[in-house]
Formats: C-alpha cells, sequence, structure tokens
C-alpha cells in the first residue's frame, strides 16, 4: 500500500494518450480508458478474497482483447494471469524514493 502502484499506472496511461482522469478501480475493480486504437484495463484486486470472484467478473475478456491490461495486485489471482506478461514490481526505499524492476515473464 503506497507504494506508488497507481501513480505509475497515471503515467503510464497518460504517455498512452488517456485524456480523462486516471483513479483507482478499488471499488469498481476495473476502470477503462479510451486510447487511439483500443483501450486501457486497468485493474486492482486488492479487495479480492478468491480467484473465483476474478472468474466471475470475466476477467478473461479483459485479458485476452489485445487492449492494454494493468493490474494492481496481481498476487490475488497468480492462477488467472496470462502466460506471457510484463511485471513491474515497486518496493519503497524511503520516504521518497523507490526501486523499480521490470520483469518480462513467459
Amino acid at each position: 500500500m503506497g507504494a506508488g502502484k497507481t501513480t505509475l499506472i497515471k503515467e503510464l496511461c497518460a504517455t498512452l494518450g488517456v485524456q480523462e482522469a486516471v483513479t483507482s478501480p478499488t471499488f469498481s475493480i476495473v476502470n477503462e480508458y479510451i486510447i487511439t486504437g483500443g483501450k486501457i484495463y486497468h485493474f486492482d484486486f486488492y479487495r479480492l478474497k478468491t480467484e473465483s470472484e476474478a472468474l466471475d467478473m470475466g476477467y478473461e475478456e479483459y485479458f485476452y482483447s489485445d487492449n492494454y491490461c494493468f493490474i494492481e495486485w496481481p498476487e490475488k489471482i497468480p492462477n488467472l494471469l496470462p502466460e506471457n506478461f510484463t511485471r513491474i514490481s515497486i518496493q519503497v526505499t524511503g520516504a521518497d524514493s523507490r526501486e523499480i524492476t521490470v520483469e518480462n515473464i513467459s
């Protein structure tokens, strides 16, 4: 909590051309943003108790839509993540500093 996940996603969305406000989808679970040529789906799975809740919301339609999917708290759905994805980890290293690690998972 408070590491900067939503802030990072806001910056990624701005870089990709999102014109609207980007907010954490904590209560809605997923927010959708329109960009030229597609969409961005922004998930926050913090409140999920089980992976079946993601199944119930139809996560496959989002994940396999060929649109960007940015996921906060992916550790809540480890068995549902696509075979190939990019993991960005943020580690708090001080009050105003973070260590960011990017790795391709396949």
